[in-house]
């Protein structure tokens, strides 16, 4: 039988290419098609090949890492809020600012706390989504039950409420205590208030104002392994940004997560759910910084044409790019450099300078060749955010490909750098490439802009605002430059040459699971990262295959012990958080922030249309 495959295997470039790397990764030995070492019979192939295929059903060990507790990110928020209740619920408000480390925000949320101001602001949303959730527009179809009699407390709804609720915001079942706690808020401030829907919202208001809301906070079963529900939330938050759903914690409950089996059953049917599109854009849009939008600006006298409507709309365009051909056409993520399919509404098409056939909305679109807009990162959505308010940029565009597209840190600049000769308004170089020669004589200045300057004077046909351009003060723009080795003469040459960059895939795969994980890639997790780049090609570099590659991985839900243990890291249901819960009730019928104040802890873009988890 071995022989047989060996045959199949040799008569196929692609299966011998296949079973060559495992022999190389495995064995150590020369690959097939090489000539054979001393020795080296057929029989002595198919032994070799027999171990290496083997070899490929077995993923490398590895420890994982320490389980995280991270706070909710603005975007899972929001999509929490959205998917529990509804996304008409107005969420007004302005939330901590988390850091970046290592790429990712992702990562930042495990190391960052609340500020006290951001402890008010928190139960100021709480506040109001739960007076929305309880009001006479909403109250039929997002509370479960129906109370004897509105004036007056009705312990039984206000548990069957809490409990369900609860469930899909605490992303676990709650205890008996804590469902005794906040049904005893509800009805003391019912008796108050005359009014059960009003007592209501203040258990409300306490839930989503709780750590175990804000925080995600993964237990142990045992200190080596996730318990089930940290499972849950860890496959839900990696591939739908969201809480589990009702179905997932289920599967939870019945132990399902808790065998290889189980867990594959429900990313399969997470995968092919619409929740998957907004988790995969608010994966790219955090390792892309695209939350960078919300500080752009361009000077509307040099760009008249770039609105705050076409601010929205070139972000809306490159995750919409990104979603079609990754999700709707199942293509090779590496020919997103090279791609000319791609979407355009009516304000972009005023900066691409064509008509739009739809005003309202969006429609496809696919750059003739020859046009220099070929791949995302000649998009306005990203040469534009990448670029200064006034003019363009090739060094923030070269660090930006630099840092995001392929994962490589460009140092900062010295502390005191002199850009008088870059910035002279009467300098004789009239285009970025010569300013950018005179700046780059300096010598603290030189070496990173080597590595920078090359890969963005490329995109220099764009400017500021991502139009198209031939001159520049008057003068024809070179756009020639260099990626790795690899010159290219023009914008659509820098594409092609990130296309076969193999930094390129690696770093998506890198940021995929780092954000995944929601911490930074171990030091004993290199193997495994190697594997999954090799399982990466071997899947044609298809971004699905990857996505479940990981979560279907041991080494996603594996965790080693923390090296030390401190009082952030015991988890938000400690002894002074019930504590603070038993004079709540008392505290909620003087003020409705002190709710809130308690549950708090130290330390216009398209959505699919999916119905809401609360389940009835």
């Amino acid at each position: 039988m071995m022989l047989g495959i060996f045959n199949k295997l040799k008569s196929s470039p692609r299966g011998l290419t296949a079973g060559s790397r495992v022999i190389g990764l495995f064995c150590k030995q020369k690959p097939l098609d090489a000539a054979p070492s001393r020795g080296m019979t057929a029989w002595g192939c198919i032994a070799v090949l027999a171990f290496g295929l083997a070899a490929c059903d077995q993923e490398p060990v590895t420890s994982g890492g320490p389980a995280t507790m991270r706070r909710l990110t603005e975007a899972q928020y929001r999509t929490i809020v959205a998917d529990v209740f509804g996304s008409h619920i107005v969420i007004a408000g302005r939330f901590d600012p988390l850091q970046r480390t290592g790429g990712l925000l992702a990562i930042g949320a495990g190391r960052a706390s609340m500020t006290q101001s951001g402890l008010e602001r928190a139960a100021g949303m709480a506040k109001a989504i739960a007076q929305q959730v309880v009001n006479d527009t909403n109250r039929a179809v997002l509370i479960p039950c129906t109370p004897a009699n509105a004036a007056t407390r009705d312990d039984a709804c206000a548990t069957t409420t809490v409990d369900k609720i609860g469930r899909l915001l605490f992303r676990r079942p709650l205890t008996g205590d804590e469902t005794a706690t906040y049904v005893k808020i509800a009805g003391s401030a019912a008796d108050t208030r005359k009014d059960f829907y009003a007592g209501l919202s203040y258990a409300l208001q306490g839930l989503l104002s709780a750590p175990d809301f804000l925080f995600i906070t993964e237990t142990t079963a045992d200190g080596n392994n996730l318990d089930a529900y940290a499972k849950a939330s860890r496959l839900s938050f990696a591939l739908w940004n969201s809480t589990p759903d009702d179905t997932l914690l289920k599967a939870a409950a019945s132990g399902a997560l808790d065998t290889d089996k189980g867990v594959a059953a429900e990313v399969d049917r997470m995968i092919a759910s619409p929740r998957l599109a907004n988790g995969m854009r608010a994966f790219f849009t955090d390792a892309w910084a695209l939350d960078d939008f919300a500080t752009l600006e361009k000077d509307t006298l040099i760009y008249p044409a770039f609105t705050m409507t076409t601010t929205l709309d070139a972000k809306e365009q490159l995750l919409r790019t990104v979603e079609h051909h990754l999700l709707d056409k199942n293509a090779d993520y590496r020919d997103l450099f090279v791609t000319r399919d791609t979407f355009v509404s009516r304000a972009l098409g005023m900066v691409y300078r064509i008509p739009a056939s739809n005003p309202t909305g969006w429609v496809p679109y696919t750059f003739p060749e020859g046009d220099a807009r070929a791949g995302i990162q000649n998009l306005p959505g990203f040469v534009a955010l990448r670029a200064h308010p006034g003019k363009s940029s090739p060094t923030l565009r070269g660090k930006a490909i630099r840092e995001l597209l392929l994962c490589q840190r460009v140092p900062d600049p010295p502390a005191e750098v002199n850009f008088d000769q870059f910035n002279d308004p009467n300098s004789p170089a009239k285009t970025a490439r010569a300013r950018l020669d005179l700046h780059s004589n300096e010598p603290a200045c030189s070496g990173c802009h080597k590595i920078m300057d090359p890969i963005g004077l490329a995109q220099e046909h764009f400017d500021g605002a991502g139009q198209l351009r031939k001159t520049e003060n008057g003068e024809a723009i070179d756009a020639s430059g260099e990626l790795d080795g690899i010159k290219f003469s023009d914008a659509v040459g820098l594409g092609q040459a990130m296309r076969v960059n193999p930094a390129a895939p690696a770093c998506v795969v890198n940021r995929l699971y780092a954000y995944s994980v929601g911490r930074a890639v171990e030091s004993g997790e290199k193997d495994w990262m190697r594997a999954l780049e090799m399982g990466f090609a071997e899947d044609d570099y298809r971004f699905t295959a990857l996505l479940k590659r990981i979560v279907t991985s041991r080494a996603f839900l594996a965790v080693k012990p923390a090296a030390t243990t401190s009082a952030a890291t015991e988890g938000p249901r400690s002894r002074q958080w019930r504590s603070g819960h038993e004079h709540i009730d008392q505290e909620a019928l003087r003020s409705p922030r002190s709710v809130a104040r308690h549950g708090g802890w130290r330390g216009h873009h398209r959505r699919p249309a999916v119905p809401r988890l609360l389940p009835r």
